[in-house]
C-alpha cells in the first residue's frame, strides 16, 4: 500500500510523556524487514475494540460462573437462582456501555506515548462508570432479580480482563515491532533540547513502533542539496545528523521517512511551512512540538478563552508542598527497603569482606541540590587504591563529557563487577536518602571534578536533590552519552510528579535484574 492510500491528520506534541523502556537498544530493526506499518495501524482501533467485546462478554460469563457456579459469597436457594438466560437482557447495554465509555476515555487513539497505566485507568474508569449504569438502569426498571454479587464479581473481571487483554495486546505489538514488522521511520526536525530529548524517548521506546532514522539542523541560510554535510562531527551521540532543514523534502525521500516530528525554535518557524507541505504532498505523518514547550521544558496545559486554545504554561512542579510531599514519601520509602533488603545488604557486606582488602563501604563527597557537598555511601566495587589509579584509566574511557565508564574497568573486583552491573552497590544510599541529602528518584550524584567541567546549560540538573537512581538509569544508563543523560535527568526536574517517581521505580527493578547498560 502506498503512503499516499493512507490519511493522515496533523498532530500536536503538547508534552513529552514517556520514559524510555529498561529494555531499550540503540538501534532499530533494519528498514528491509518493515512490512505494511500503514495496515497494522489503521486497523489497530478495531482490533483493540473487537477484542474488547469478547473481553465484556468473558467477564460476564466470569461473574455469573463466579457468583453460582462457585457459589462464592452468600448462600443462593434455589428459587432464587437465576438462569443465565435471565441475564443476557443485560449484555447488551453492558457492551454498548463499556466500548462507548472506552471510546470516550481514548482508550482506541493511537496516541504515540501511550503507556500501559494509562490502559489501566481507562479501564478501571471505564468499568466503574459502566457496572453504576447498569445498577441505575436496573433499578429505575425495577429489575430487581438480578444479584448484587454477580454485579460486583462482573466490575471485577471487566478490569482484570480488559487489562490482560490490553497486556497481551502491548506484547503482541511489541514482538511484531521488534521483527520490523509495522514498524514507521521518523525523521527528528530540529536539534534543540526537546528535540534531543524527543529522540531519546523514542529510541528508548522499541514498543512504539518507531526506527528514528535521524534528525537535522536548523539554519536558514542552507541552500538544498546539501544532504550530509558535516554528519559525523555533528552526530548527537547515537543519532544521526543527516543535515538541514532545507534538506527535508530530500531526506524524506531519500530515507523513506514515513513520519516527521518538527521541533524547531521560534527563530525557525519560516521552515515549518515548506516541510509540511511536502508532507500533505507524499502523504507522510507529522507531529508539531510547541515554542511553549521549549521554553522550560515544563508541562503546559491547554485553556480555552471564548473557544481560542490558550497554551499555559505550569508552575515548576518542586515548589515547596510538592517538595515536602516528596521528602516525606522518599523517607518513609527509604526505611521500608532498607529492611526489605537488608538481607541483601548483609550478605553483600559479607562477600565483599571475604572477596578483597579493604573497607565494606566508601564514602565519597559528591554535589548534592544548588551545588552543596555531602558525603555518599556506596559500597566498594573497586580494589583498594583505585582512586590514585584513575589518571591511568583515561585511555579505557567509553564515556564523553566529564564522566568515566569503562566496560572492563581493571580496578574492578569479582564482587564488584556484579554488584555494579545489578546496580547493589548504591544501595547504601538509602542512608543519604533518611538523611535528606538525596531521593529516591533524581539525578546522578555528581563528582566536584565533573560538576567544574558542565557547561551552562547542563548546571540545571543540580536545582533537584541527587537520586539513587532516575530517568538516565532507566533509559539505557551508560550506553547513554552524557548530555542524553543531563536532558533527561532537566525534564525530570521539570516534570517531577508521585507518579513518575512510581514509574521509574518499577522499572529500576528490571533494569537492575537485567544489569542492561550497567557497567
Amino acid at each position: 500500500m502506498s503512503r499516499s492510500a493512507e490519511v493522515r491528520q496533523p498532530d500536536v506534541v503538547l508534552d513529552y510523556q514517556e520514559i524510555a523502556s529498561p529494555l531499550a537498544e540503540p538501534t532499530m530493526p533494519a528498514p528491509a524487514a518493515r512490512a505494511r506499518p500503514v495496515a497494522i495501524r489503521r486497523y489497530a482501533p478495531v482490533i483493540l475494540a473487537l477484542i474488547d467485546l469478547a473481553l465484556v462478554y468473558l467477564a460476564f460469563m466470569v461473574a455469573y460462573w463466579v457468583r453460582y457456579d462457585l457459589q462464592l459469597g452468600p448462600a443462593i436457594q434455589a428459587r432464587d437462582q437465576l438462569g443465565f438466560q435471565a441475564y443476557l437482557p443485560l449484555v447488551v447495554p453492558l457492551v454498548v456501555f463499556m466500548l462507548t465509555t472506552l471510546w470516550a476515555k481514548g482508550a482506541y487513539r493511537m496516541r504515540m506515548g501511550n503507556e500501559m497505566q494509562d490502559d489501566i485507568t481507562s479501564t478501571l474508569s471505564a468499568a466503574t462508570i459502566t457496572v453504576a449504569t447498569i445498577v441505575v438502569l436496573t433499578a429505575m426498571l425495577h429489575q430487581y432479580q438480578y444479584s448484587r454479587g454477580v454485579i460486583i464479581y462482573l466490575w471485577l473481571a471487566l478490569i482484570v480482563l480488559l487489562v490482560l487483554g490490553r497486556w497481551v495486546y502491548r506484547l503482541v505489538m511489541a514482538a511484531l515491532f521488534r521483527r520490523g514488522i509495522g514498524v514507521r521511520r521518523l525523521l527528528i526536525v530540529g536539534a534543540t533540547e526537546t528535540g534531543k530529548m524527543i529522540m531519546q524517548g523514542v529510541a528508548g521506546r522499541r514498543d512504539l513502533g518507531y526506527e528514528l532514522v535521524g534528525f537535522v539542523h536548523t539554519r536558514a541560510e542552507t541552500p538544498p542539496g546539501t544532504l550530509r554535510q558535516s554528519a559525523a562531527s555533528a552526530d548527537f551521540g547515537r543519532f544521526r545528523n543527516l543535515g538541514f532543514a532545507a534538506d527535508v523534502p530530500s531526506i524524506v525521500d531519500q530515507e523513506r521517512i514515513d513520519e516527521v516530528i518538527i521541533a524547531l525554535p521560534a527563530s525557525a518557524h519560516q521552515d515549518i511551512l515548506p516541510i509540511l507541505q511536502h508532507c500533505e504532498a507524499g502523504g507522510i505523518g507529522f507531529k508539531i512540538v510547541p515554542d511553549t514547550f521549549e521554553l522550560s521544558l515544563g508541562r503546559v496545559q491547554v485553556d480555552d478563552l471564548a473557544g481560542i486554545p490558550v497554551l499555559d504554561v505550569r508552575e515548576q512542579p518542586l515548589h515547596r508542598l510538592k517538595l515536602a510531599v516528596k521528602q516525606g514519601t522518599d523517607v518513609v520509602l527509604a526505611f521500608a527497603l532498607g529492611i526489605v533488603f537488608l538481607p541483601v545488604l548483609l550478605l553483600t557486606a559479607l562477600a565483599i569482606r571475604l572477596d578483597s582488602a579493604g573497607p565494606i563501604i566508601i564514602i565519597q563527597e559528591r554535589v548534592g541540590q544548588n551545588g552543596r557537598l555531602f558525603r555518599c555511601y556506596k559500597f566498594r566495587s573497586m580494589c583498594r587504591g583505585s582512586e590514585e589509579m584513575l589518571s591511568e584509566m583515561h585511555p579505557f574511557n567509553e564515556a564523553d563529557g566529564p564522566l568515566y565508564k569503562s566496560r572492563n574497568d581493571p580496578r574492578r573486583t569479582r564482587v564488584g563487577r556484579f554488584i555494579r552491573r545489578h546496580s547493589i552497590d548504591e544501595m547504601p544510599q538509602l542512608w543519604n536518602v533518611v538523611r535528606r541529602e538525596m531521593s529516591l528518584v533524581g539525578p546522578r550524584p555528581a563528582l566536584p571534578h565533573e560538576v567544574t567541567e558542565y557547561e551552562p546549560w547542563q548546571r540545571r540538573r543540580l536545582q533537584s536533590r541527587p537520586g539513587i537512581t532516575g530517568m538516565w538509569q532507566v533509559s539505557g544508563r551508560s550506553d547513554l552519552s552524557f548530555d542524553e543523560m543531563v536532558m533527561l535527568d532537566i525534564y525530570y526536574i521539570e516534570n517531577w510528579s508521585l507518579i513518575l517517581d512510581l514509574k521509574i521505580l518499577l522499572r529500576t527493578v528490571a533494569a537492575m535484574i537485567t544489569g542492561r547498560g550497567a557497567y
